[in-house]
C-alpha cells in the first residue's frame, strides 16, 4: 500500500491558517490597525469601501520597513516581535505570531507600500493569493501603506458566508473603536464609501470617549484610578443613571489589549449593586496595567481571551477600584467618621434610594416621620387605601400566597371571555393592572404586559405583510446616531419602514423622521428609536431570533412601556377583548405572565 501523508502546499496551507485569523473584513481590519499601533504611529487613516470586500486601506505614518523586511512580513511565522520562548512571556506588542499578514495575502489581492524615516527610496510590493507578483522601488511618504482587495476571491464559498454590508460595517466599527479607545495619543480617521465616519485627533481618554460615542457622555464619565503593586487600573465608568439595557459599550484592556472577560464584568457589576436598574448595564472603559509574566495571551486565536496568574487579586482590585470611584463621586452613599458623634442631635436618620436619580438622599428623622410630617404621596396612598382599613388585616400586612400565581396551564381560559365578564365592571388598580370579575372568580391582568403581547402580534403582522401603517409628524425631527447605531438603522430600513417608520437619510448619521407607526403615542421620537435599538441589540446578544422577531419583540417592549396611563371602562374592555384574541394570550412573547386568574375556591381560602 503507498504512502497517503504528504505535505500541504504553501498556498493550501496558508489558506487554511487564514481560516482562524480572518474570518470576515472586520479580522483584516483588526490586525492592520494593530500593526501600525506597533509601527509606532502617530496617525493612522482607515478606508473602507463596500464593508471590506471591494478595499481595506490602512494607512500609517509608523517606522516602515526596509525592502528586506517588507518581503519577509508576508511569510509565515516571520515576526520582528519575539525571538526566544522567554519573550513569549514579555510581550507588549498587539501582534506576535507573524501570521497576519502572510494569512491576509492568502485570500486576497494586497498592495504594500512602505518606507522607512531614514530611506530615500520605498518599497512597492504587490502579493495574490500568497503569490508575490512585484516587488519595485517606489517614492511614498514615510510610514506603510497596505490595500487589501476583493477579499477572499479566491475561496468564493467564504465570500458567500458574508453577511449584508451594514452587518460586516457594524463588525468594522467595532474593531475600529476598541484599538481608538486603547490609543487616544494617536490620531485616527476612517472613511466609509469616500464619506469621512470619524476624525480624531490626538488627545487624552475621556476626549477620544466622546468622540467616539457621543457628546452626552461628557456629564455620565466618572474616572477610575487605583495604583496597587500587582495592578494598576485607570479609566472611566459610566454613572448608573446612563446606564443601559445591552452591555455593547463596555471595554477591558490589559496591557493596552482589548478583551473580553465575563469574570472581571462580574467584579464590574458587584461593585454597582443596588445603584443600576433591574436588567441595566453600566458603560465602562478600564485599563489594567500588569507584568506580562502574569498573563497569558497566547489562549485564542484573536487574542481576546487571556489567563491570570491570580485571577481573584485582579477581580478583587476591580471591584475595590469601581467603588472607590462611586464613592468618591458621591454616586454611592459613603459615611462621615470625621464628625464629633458626643454632640450630633439624637435623631437617627435613613438613607433611602432616590429612583429617579439612581442615587440616595437623607430621608427625614424617623421621629418626624412618625409625627404625622408625611409626604403628600404618603397621604394620597393612605385616602386609597383608606377602605382596606376596615378589612382583615393580612390584606393590609401579608403577601398572597405563592401558590396563587399559578402558570395558564393549571387553569382553561375560555375563547369567549366577553360571556364570562357577563356585565361585570372591570376596575384598574394603581394604573397597572386591569382587575375584571368573571363567572370563575377574579382575572388580574398586569396592563403593560397585555399592551406587550399585543403589539408582538400585530408588529410581526406588519413585518410579515408589510401593512404598517404611519402618522405623519406635524414637524419632521433630525436624529443623529453613533456611526455603529446608525449603520444597524440603515441596515433595518425596510423593516422600520415595514412597521410604519417614514424616514430619510439627511447625511452624516443623521435621519429626518417624517411618520412613526399609528399605535406609537407621539413625542420623544428619538428616545424611541434610541431604546428600540438598544433593546433590539439585546436580544441579538441574549436571544438567537431572526432580525424580523427580534426587532417586533424591541418594538412591542419599548412602546407598551409608554402605556401606563389611566384607562377608561371601554378602554380596559378592549385590552382584555385584545389580549384573548392573541394567539398566546397569557404571556409575553420573553415568556412573561400577561395575567392571573384566581378562582373562588382560592378566594375562599382567604377567609378560612
Amino acid at each position: 500500500m503507498a504512502d497517503i501523508i504528504r505535505l500541504l502546499p504553501e498556498y493550501l496551507a496558508n489558506q487554511i491558517a487564514a481560516g482562524e485569523v480572518v474570518q470576515r473584513p472586520a479580522s483584516v481590519v483588526k490586525e492592520l490597525l494593530e500593526n501600525s499601533v506597533d509601527a509606532g504611529s502617530t496617525s493612522v487613516q482607515l478606508i473602507v469601501k463596500e464593508a471590506g470586500k471591494q478595499l481595506i486601506q490602512v494607512v500609517d505614518n509608523g517606522s516602515g520597513m526596509s525592502e528586506t523586511d517588507a518581503r519577509m512580513s508576508f511569510e509565515r511565522h516571520a515576526t520582528s516581535k519575539i525571538k526566544t520562548t522567554e519573550d513569549l512571556f514579555r510581550i507588549r506588542t498587539m501582534g506576535f505570531r507573524g501570521e497576519a499578514l502572510a494569512s491576509i495575502a492568502a485570500v486576497a489581492q494586497v498592495e504594500l507600500k512602505t518606507r522607512r524615516r531614514e530611506a530615500d527610496t520605498g518599497t512597492k510590493l504587490v502579493v495574490e493569493g500568497s503569490q508575490i507578483v512585484s516587488q519595485d522601488p517606489v517614492a511614498v511618504p514615510e510610514g506603510s501603506s497596505i490595500c487589501v482587495k476583493n477579499l477572499f476571491f479566491n475561496v468564493p464559498a467564504r465570500r458567500n458566508f458574508l453577511k449584508t454590508n451594514a452587518v460586516e460595517m457594524r463588525h468594522i466599527l467595532d474593531e475600529f473603536q476598541r484599538v481608538a479607545l486603547a490609543n487616544p495619543q494617536i490620531a485616527f480617521t476612517l472613511i466609509q464609501n469616500d464619506s469621512e465616519v470619524y476624525q480624531m485627533p490626538a488627545g487624552k481618554l475621556s476626549q477620544r470617549i466622546v468622540s467616539l460615542f457621543g457628546n452626552n457622555y461628557k456629564e455620565q464619565l466618572a474616572s477610575v484610578e487605583e495604583d496597587t503593586p500587582a495592578l494598576v487600573v485607570k479609566g472611566f465608568i459610566g454613572k448608573p443613571e446612563f446606564s443601559k439595557k445591552t452591555r455593547g459599550e463596555q471595554f477591558f484592556f490589559v496591557n493596552n489589549r482589548f478583551i473580553k472577560s465575563g469574570y472581571l464584568n462580574h467584579a464590574v457589576m458587584n461593585a454597582f449593586e443596588g445603584l443600576l436598574p433591574k436588567d441595566s448595564h453600566p458603560f465602562y472603559v478600564l485599563f489594567l496595567e500588569t507584568d506580562p509574566q502574569t498573563i497569558d495571551i497566547n489562549v485564542h486565536p484573536t487574542k481576546t481571551e487571556i489567563k491570570f496568574e491570580d485571577e481573584k487579586t485582579v477581580y478583587a482590585i476591580v471591584q475595590a477600584a469601581v467603588k472607590k470611584s462611586l464613592g468618591l463621586h458621591n454616586i454611592a452613599p459613603s459615611l462621615d467618621f470625621d464628625g464629633d458623634v458626643n454632640f450630633a442631635p439624637l435623631q437617627p436618620t435613613r438613607i433611602m434610594p432616590t429612583i429617579e436619580t439612581g442615587g440616595f438622599e437623607r430621608a427625614r428623622s424617623y421621629d418626624s416621620m412618625v409625627s404625622g410630617q408625611k409626604s403628600a404621596n404618603t397621604r394620597n396612598w393612605e385616602q386609597l387605601y383608606e377602605p382596606a382599613r376596615r378589612e382583615p388585616a393580612f390584606l393590609k400586612n401579608e403577601a398572597l400566597p405563592a401558590s396563587l400565581d399559578f402558570g395558564m396551564d393549571q387553569i382553561t381560559v375560555s375563547s369567549s371571555i366577553n360571556s364570562e365578564k357577563a356585565g361585570s365592571k372591570a376596575l384598574q388598580v394603581q394604573n397597572k393592572f386591569v382587575l375584571v370579575p368573571v363567572k370563575s372568580g377574579i382575572m388580574l391582568v398586569d396592563q403593560q404586559a397585555a399592551q406587550e403581547r399585543i403589539l408582538f402580534e400585530k408588529f410581526s403582522t406588519a413585518l410579515d405583510k408589510k401593512t404598517g401603517v404611519s402618522q405623519t409628524l406635524l414637524f419632521p425631527q433630525a436624529i443623529s446616531f453613533s456611526p455603529a447605531d446608525y449603520s444597524l438603522v440603515i441596515e433595518l430600513a425596510s423593516e422600520f419602514k415595514d412597521l410604519g417608520f417614514q424616514f430619510s437619510e439627511f447625511g452624516h448619521n443623521t435621519l429626518l423622521i417624517n411618520g412613526i407607526p399609528a399605535d406609537v403615542p407621539p413625542n420623544s421620537e428619538k428616545e424611541l428609536l434610541e431604546s428600540l435599538i438598544e433593546q433590539y441589540k439585546n436580544n441579538l446578544s441574549g436571544l438567537k431570533l431572526d432580525k424580523r422577531e427580534s426587532l417586533a419583540r424591541a418594538m412591542a417592549k419599548r412602546v407598551a412601556a409608554r402605556f401606563t396611563n389611566k384607562l377608561s371602562d371601554l378602554e380596559m374592555n378592549a385590552l382584555v377583548d385584545k389580549l384573548f384574541a392573541c394567539q398566546v394570550p397569557g404571556y409575553t412573547p420573553d415568556g412573561s405572565k400577561t395575567l392571573v386568574m384566581l378562582d373562588k375556591d382560592r378566594l375562599q381560602e382567604f377567609f378560612k
